[in-house]
């Protein structure tokens, strides 16, 4: 019960750290940035803006209660319940937006939180090692590299809802991979503070965390938060199973159990489908309202 309600919570934090991030994004820099320089303009004008600390608090204190979550749980069971997520950024996002998205957005939420837990609950990860082997660090880190610098060279190809879906997934396998590693670095904590800041993994998960947060701005500011989050969390969970089997040895049901295990990926690919056609979503649930833009252009006279 303790590991749920540890993940729980990490979703919940997580998801108003997104809410926040994206509001602030939507009002402080809206367009597209070109280049290097851009994005570090685009961080300065954030680093003034109280809701987006606020959302970096957040994703810290997410982050804290992952990492316990993960010490006494396995990668298999803390991250797919990192899903809830979805629903956590629905209701906080109708709270911080003030538009209560309609019947069509909450039903497509729903089918894609639905489906993922059909999938992950009907697969059932079963937990392995508890730590993984540097080859097997070596193979999955590789894979999980070469497939994130694939994702943002696509992104920088397109505009607008696609390219905050590629820049979300770009995130999403690249918080996997923190949490995997978060996930290492703790197990080495039960020999001592000394051993685990003498290990690799303390240092690779600031570094593969750092990326994933960057890549996290991107896709916030590239486009709006239901075309990021989804892709954000279901390929955050997805990854994590993987990595669980690559790293960690952890294993899932197969058999007669993946009927269902087709079904919620149906679930995920129909919620995918409807969320994209929602109205509320076209409409900009999540982009500043003209009160928001009034109020701004009244702060800068």
């Amino acid at each position: 019960m303790l590991t749920v309600g540890l993940a729980l919570c990490s979703a919940l934090a997580n998801a108003a750290s997104s809410v926040l991030q994206r509001r602030a994004a939507a009002v402080h820099a809206p367009a597209e940035h070109g280049g290097a320089g851009g994005m570090l303009r685009g961080l300065l004008r954030l680093l003034r803006r109280p809701d987006w600390l606020a959302g970096v608090g957040l994703l810290m204190l997410s982050a804290v209660l992952q990492g316990w979550a993960l010490g006494v749980g396995s990668l298999s069971l803390v991250q797919p319940l990192l899903a809830t997520e979805l629903l956590f950024t629905l209701l906080v996002g109708s709270l911080v937006f003030r538009r209560p998205p309609d019947r069509r957005t909450w039903t497509a939420f729903v089918a894609l939180a639905a489906g993922l837990a059909v999938f992950l609950l009907s697969a059932a990860p079963r937990p392995g090692r508890a730590d993984a082997t540097s080859r097997a660090w070596l193979m999955a880190g590789g894979v999980a590299c070469c497939v994130v610098v694939l994702l943002v060279l696509a992104a920088r190809t397109v505009r607008g809802a696609a390219r905050a879906v590629l820049f979300g997934l770009g995130s999403a396998v690249s918080f996997a991979t923190t949490a995997a590693l978060l996930k290492e670095t703790v197990g080495q904590l039960r020999f001592g503070p000394g051993v685990m800041f003498s290990h690799w993994s303390p240092y690779a998960t600031a570094a593969v965390g750092l990326a994933a947060f960057l890549l996290l701005q991107s896709a916030l500011g590239a486009g709006s938060l239901a075309a990021s989050q989804p892709a954000l969390t279901l390929g955050d969970a997805l990854t994590s199973v993987a990595l669980g089997w690559a790293l960690f040895e952890e294993s899932v049901q197969l058999g007669l159990r993946i009927v269902p295990e087709i079904i919620g990926i149906a679930l995920i690919g129909a919620g995918s489908i409807g969320l994209a056609n929602a109205p509320s979503v076209r409409r900009g649930w999540d982009t500043p309202g003209e009160r928001d833009g009034r109020h701004r252009r009244m702060r800068h006279e």
